[in-house]
């Protein structure tokens, strides 16, 4: 019997796995192997369905519950659940049960709304239509139905379904167009190409190891990058392609490149964890306090049991397991005193209270139409205690515009029109003569002069594209008429060749390759990698020179030049070289390059050594300069966190000139700060011990560091017997900057610095801020992580926990949101613990009065209600809709952020006094009304008042105190307050009445009948319940007044300045 379909649909519906395969054979098309081929056995791949989802329909209850049963404070009343279904305990096991599975299905709820959302997502992905070529003709099907082997159709602006190897094209010359921007950020348009024709008898042998495309021989040919048409991208400026599909579904290079995001605790989580251990301390110390007491009570024989209900010799006998029982029992009775309740109102108002970023309208980006979007609402309050901000430079702090400022050649400097990424600024006039165009200052020979700008108008990756729209932005429309406009992987380039098509149009209209441009055939493309930082071409004019043409940054360029000089400072400079190329050096290049390309074993290490050789004995041309525009309100955003003191960090990969340029700008270094270098120039001059001796005696100053000499400094084992460890000390350098900025910075260098930071004795709490998919390793290595809605892609703002359209709005998110969301759940952590306290220490000083008999004080309803009914709904809506002060004076004065920093609000001896303060009122209120009915125990008709009277006289000014404790601490008040505050008390008394007002038939017990009725009877219930409320309120509302008085805080006197105002 063949088993294979069930394994099939356990693997795919329970455990979520498919099989994985490490070489493979595919025939296109499905096509049989032709004669002769050596046996074949048909490989399984599997199919073409993408799986983010957590859960599946058979698994989410098991699965679901193992997760939350994880968490201590579930488990743990699982297990006091447990115990009371298995002992005899003096409440019932729906005290218990009820709540527990109150926030059992509440979070499940939560989580599978969440995950069905996933579901929901990935069907719309495995659903959508697709063309594959079956028997000859383009039939659609849905994406999931996809199998390796299939021959796939894709048509322009179209994703690719899977991992492809192109075969052909529309174009002529059989190349495609392809923007990457949903994998990598980047919105270049690459080119891809076929190795040659195929036919449906020929088969790929893909090899594959670690999740990464290593080797494709494809017929015994190399094929490479260029070929293979990854999941995601897109196809552009190609009508449509045919390609094979060679990996699918889980198989795919995004699949296994996709990392989920490690869990991310914030401190307001980790003190409730803390304070959660203090509780269940204190619990266990009240029990065996009751368990030891009552044992000494009972060693006297007239307080031991009554005569009718003596204990057998055997029960005598069983001291341990007795005393254990009642030891357990006693943490029954007590175990309210953990508020289990708490992590589900917590959960409920992040989720909630994330709606308010996304709703916010100062937050809304018009041109973008992109609001700010909430990935993980586990952070809200964590945007409250920001200490130091990590941000990139372009495309976060600047807008990725690109401004041509002027050019360089032969230490003569051009002066153009201001050109931004393509359009010239309006006050220039509009003319393509190099006269108009540049101002020139001395003057260069007139061949280096040709040289350098025919190198502009040919070394480059710029293609030519008709309207389009790109993030939701349309571009080529001009005068609403569509015009063709220019992209690249890099707006310098547009920014450039625009301004060259206007000094001679006809040179910069390069569409496809190879083509003859004007005077020079196109021959070789060296293409830009990040390693090497530059670009070559090598052309022939018509005259038969050959040139190579080589652009790329400074420090790439310089090491390999050998004549030629130029001068730029303070802005985004590319250099420009040429090399004039014999036929012979020519016929030897076709050489290096031919053979790199053909190697079936290490071929980009090749490429990049031939790359090498090529790329040599440069003659410099000169030098553009291009300039980004500061984001609007970049630099108050950043002046702004300053006065919050939060330190600002710029993270950037440009060089040092550029990026201290932006950075006075943006008033990130003020012009009369003391700057210090930390650079590989002043490393070489002295060593790097001295240097960061050195450095350690400035103050308030600031740094800026390179990559290089970061990686020194970082670098394991560089100590030395004078010095200690130069990690250390770094930090103790940057403890004193103000501000500090980091050029030439690799991504991973990024988050190297961010852990770092982290990893320091002080633990600061840390947000990095980027738009680009070079951003992404900070961003999650950062505390909280916020990504830029940027001109990159969307990589940054997806993998984030916040995403928001400019940089401005990082102010409002802090200043504000995070302002609030942090006093909101400080005040809801601290509100929590202290009406549980409030609650329960009452029925440990009743064990005082009833000999240690587990005798429960309040009603089985009272107890199971107290958490989720008559005390939850006033405390959730105050952590979502207080503001203890107007947003508008938050962000006027940022310094009030200080008032809140380092987790202030729920330190150590905060809590302590919300402890006491509930112990407090516990005690008024149960020898309060102990004293008060010591003499006073009758009604008016003589009635005695029983046990069940005074519990709930008690729990009557339980509630009605800590309803009004959190009123008095209400700033904003709104009718949804009061109708809630005020709602929960009625709803107590109704339901009270209710409750003792009806004989219930499914109650084997009427203690309750006619209790609360008979107490609102007693005149004296009603004054004892006044007098304590007021007795239990009364010191903190003292205590707030003399510390305003005394000691206020920069919040509490805009609070009162804002009081006299209303007045």
């Amino acid at each position: 019997m063949d088993f294979s379909t069930l394994r099939t649909l356990i693997r795919r519906y329970c455990v979520g796995e498919e099989d994985w395969v490490d070489s493979r054979t595919i025939y296109i098309g499905h096509k049989q192997p032709p004669p002769g081929t050596e046996a074949f056995i048909q490989q399984r791949f599997p199919d073409n369905r993408i799986v983010s989802s957590k859960y599946t329909f058979w698994n989410f209850i098991p699965k679901n519950m193992f997760e939350q049963f994880r968490r201590v404070a579930n488990f743990y009343f699982l297990i006091i659940f447990l115990v009371q279904l298995i002992i005899d305990t003096p409440t019932s096991p729906i005290t218990s049960g009820l709540p527990l599975f109150f926030v059992i299905t509440v979070t499940a709820i939560k989580q599978g709304y969440e995950d069905w959302l996933r579901h929901k997502a990935d069907n719309a992905v495995n659903q959508c239509p697709v063309h594959v070529v079956q028997h000859g003709k383009v039939v659609r099907k849905q994406s999931r139905k996809i199998r390796v082997g299939d021959i796939v159709c894709v048509k322009e602006n179209e994703s690719f379904p899977c991992d492809l190897i192109l075969l052909s094209s529309s174009r002529d010359e059989g190349t495609c167009y392809v923007t990457t921007a949903s994998l990598d950020g980047e919105s270049s348009h690459k080119v891809f190409c076929p190795d040659q024709p195929v036919n449906a008898r020929c088969h790929l042998s893909v090899l594959k190891q670690h999740g990464s495309l290593n080797e494709l021989i494809f017929v015994c040919r190399p094929l490479g990058s260029e070929n293979l048409l990854l999941r995601g991208a897109t196809l552009k400026n190609t009508e449509y392609i045919y390609a094979v599909a060679i990996y699918t579904g889980m198989e795919t290079k995004m699949a296994l490149n996709y990392q989920s995001k490690s869990q991310k605790r914030s401190a307001v989580e980790k003190s409730m964890n803390a304070y959660l251990v203090v509780y269940l301390c204190i619990l266990i110390s009240k029990a065996l306090i009751n368990t030891v007491l009552k044992y000494v009570w009972q060693a006297d024989p007239n307080r031991d049991e009554p005569w009718y209900n003596q204990r057998t010799e055997t029960e005598r006998q069983r001291h341990l397991i007795r005393a254990f029982t009642d030891f357990l029992a006693f943490m029954v009775l007590f175990n309210y005193i953990i508020p289990v309740s708490m992590y589900v109102t917590v959960e409920m108002q992040k989720f909630l209270g994330s709606y308010f970023i996304m709703w916010d309208d100062e937050m809304l980006d018009e041109e973008l139409g992109e609001r700010a979007v909430v990935n993980t609402s586990d952070l809200n309050e964590e945007l409250g205690q920001v200490e130091y901000v990590f941000t990139d430079k372009t495309g976060t702090l600047t807008e990725n515009n690109m401004e041509f400022i002027e050019c360089c050649v032969d230490g003569h400097v051009y002066v153009p029109h201001a050109i931004c990424n393509g359009q010239v600024n309006p006050c220039s006039s509009s003319t393509s003569t190099a006269k108009s165009l540049f101002s020139v200052v001395g003057g260069p020979t007139q061949e280096h002069e040709e040289l350098f700008f025919r190198a502009l108008c040919l070394c480059h990756t710029v293609q030519v594209k008709e309207e389009e729209t790109v993030d939701g932005i349309k571009h080529g429309i001009h005068q609403g008429k569509s015009t063709s406009f220019y992209i690249s992987s890099s707006p310098d380039e547009v920014a450039l060749v625009e301004g060259m098509k206007r000094w001679s149009p006809a040179d910069t209209h390069r569409d496809i390759m190879p083509v003859t441009i004007r005077w020079f055939e196109l021959l070789e493309v060296l293409t830009f990698d990040s390693v090497r930082r530059r670009m070559s071409v090598i052309v022939r004019a018509s005259t038969g020179e050959l040139f190579l043409f080589c652009k790329g940054a400074d420090s790439s360029i310089f090491p390999r030049i050998i004549s030629g000089k130029v001068d730029q400072e303070g802005l985004r400079t590319l250099c420009v070289a040429y090399r004039p190329l014999s036929p012979e050096q020519y016929e030897e290049v076709c050489h290096l390059l031919s053979g790199a390309k053909l190697a079936l074993q290490d071929r980009d290490k090749r490429l990049a050594e031939a790359y090498e050789l090529i790329e040599k004995d440069l003659i410099l041309l000169g030098a553009t300069a291009v300039e980004d525009r500061l984001q609007e309100k970049a630099a108050d955003t950043i002046e702004s966190l300053h006065k919050a003191g939060m330190k600002v960090w710029v993270l950037t990969g440009d060089k040092m000139e550029t990026a201290a340029a932006t950075c006075y700008a943006s008033k990130l270094f003020r012009r009369n700060t003391q700057i210090l270098e930390l650079t590989t120039k002043r490393t070489e001059e002295q060593s790097l011990h001295d240097v960061l001796f050195d450095l350690t005696d400035y103050a308030d100053y600031g740094l800026i560091i390179d990559g290089a000499t970061l990686s020194a400094v970082l670098r394991p084992g560089q100590e030395d017997s004078n010095s200690g460890s130069y990690k250390e000390i770094f930090l103790e350098i940057c403890r004193n900057c103000s501000a500090v900025l980091c050029c030439r910075m690799a991504p991973l260098q990024k988050a190297q610095i961010v852990k770092l930071i982290k990893a320091s004795k002080e633990h600061p709490i840390t947000l990095a801020v980027g738009d680009g998919a070079n951003d992404v390793s900070m961003i999650l290595e950062a505390h909280v992580g916020i990504g830029i809605m940027g001109k990159e892609g969307r990589q940054a703002a997806r993998n984030s926990d916040y995403a928001i359209p400019k940089f401005k709005h990082l102010k409002k998110m802090l200043l504000v949101h995070g302002h609030y969301y942090y006093i909101r759940i400080s005040e809801l952590v601290q509100y929590f613990f202290y009406k549980n306290v409030c609650f329960i220490f009452p029925q440990f000083l009743y064990q005082f009065f009833c000999g240690f008999s587990q005798q429960p004080l309040y009603d089985t309803a009272y107890l199971t209600l107290y958490n989720i009914s008559f005390t939850s709904l006033p405390i959730l809506l105050y952590s979502l809709i207080e503001q203890h002060i107007n947003m508008d004076i938050l962000k006027k004065d940022p310094s009030l952020y200080k008032d809140i920093a380092k987790n202030s609000l729920l330190r150590w001896p905060i809590f302590i006094y919300w402890t006491i303060l509930g112990v407090y009122d516990a005690i008024v209120m149960f020898f309060g009304a102990y004293f008060l009915f010591d003499n006073t125990t009758f009604t008016s008709n003589g009635q005695m008042f029983g046990n069940w009277t005074f519990g709930t006289l008690v729990f009557t000014v339980l509630v009605f105190t800590v309803t009004f404790k959190l009123a008095l601490d209400t700033h904003y008040w709104t009718w949804i307050n009061h109708f809630v505050i005020w709602g929960s008390l009625i709803f107590f008394v109704v339901f009270s009445l209710l409750w003792g007002g009806i004989i219930w038939p499914f109650l084997n017990y009427q203690r309750m009948y006619y209790v609360f009725m008979q107490m609102l009877s007693s005149g004296p219930a009603w004054l004892s319940i006044i007098l304590l409320i007021t007795a239990g309120l009364l010191p903190d509302v003292v205590k707030k007044v003399i510390w305003r008085a005394l000691w206020p805080t920069t919040t509490e006197r805009i609070q009162v300045g804002a009081a006299t105002l209303n007045i």
